[in-house]
């Protein structure tokens, strides 16, 4: 049975269900928010500001982010730019057909910020998340140039970027389910859970009946235990350049 001292917040699978329409980026925030070290550094960055800069680059961030902030409020600002940011630009010698800046055409929610460096557009939809840097002096409706670095989406020639991003996913996929499955176990064994009791506050009692030393679902926990920490712990920095597959 559970210790109920262990449940806290890791226990209902119900609130990780969020976890299932996150990009890579988003998951990377989601491991480093959750590294007791990290979460040290932001309690002290009032106290020694400068300090506060050289500890976000040594997360590879370029300003701290509340770590108690998930994927969906919080805007971390990594470093260096990563390649799924589409970098948009006034276009200094358009085509007469060229594309103009449309900031309402483009679909989700959307959040300006300034990330340490420049302005940052964030806009979420079901399943998806786009991430712009804007350049000084774009202003709505100038013709602009996209830029990319590696595989991040730019949108073509007269198409504004918002084609072909809203439509929702109909079931997660089967890494989207593991990392679901990975955080729950991370914050059940930082919360002080046994493998025993993560096993039964992620798949059930019922499931757990059969638990043994080397049984099936004692390593599949065990697995589960230890990426969640290797991500913590660095191990999201791999999460940051692996281009985020639907």
């Amino acid at each position: 049975m559970v210790n109920p001292h262990h449940l806290a917040h890791w226990y209902p699978t119900a609130a990780y269900l969020y976890v299932l329409w996150l990009d890579a980026l988003a998951l990377a925030w989601e491991y480093l928010r959750r590294h007791p070290d990290y979460r040290l550094d932001w309690l002290r960055r009032h106290r020694r500001p400068q300090a506060a800069q050289q500890a976000a680059q040594r997360w590879g961030l370029r300003l701290l982010e509340d770590p108690a902030l998930d994927a969906r409020d919080a805007h971390p600002a990594w470093l260096p730019g990563h390649v799924a940011v589409v970098q948009i630009y006034p276009d200094a010698d358009p085509p007469q057909d060229g594309t103009a800046f449309a900031f309402w055409c483009i679909p989700g929610h959307k959040r300006l910020l300034h990330d340490g460096k420049g302005l940052a557009l964030i806009a979420r939809s079901p399943g998806h998340c786009l991430r712009f840097a804007l350049a000084p002096g774009l202003e709505d409706g100038i013709a602009v140039a996209y830029a990319h670095r590696g595989r991040a989406v730019a949108p073509a020639r007269n198409q504004p970027p918002s084609t072909g991003f809203a439509v929702a996913k109909p079931r997660p996929t089967r890494a989207a389910l593991m990392e679901l499955h990975t955080l729950q176990a991370l914050d059940a064994t930082l919360a002080g859970a046994s493998l025993r009791e993560v096993a039964e506050g992620l798949f059930g009692a019922d499931a757990a009946v059969d638990w043994y030393a080397d049984g099936s679902l004692r390593s599949r926990v065990r697995r589960l235990v230890w990426r969640g920490d290797a991500l913590m712990r660095g191990g999201y920095r791999h999460l940051l350049i692996r281009h985020h597959k639907d």
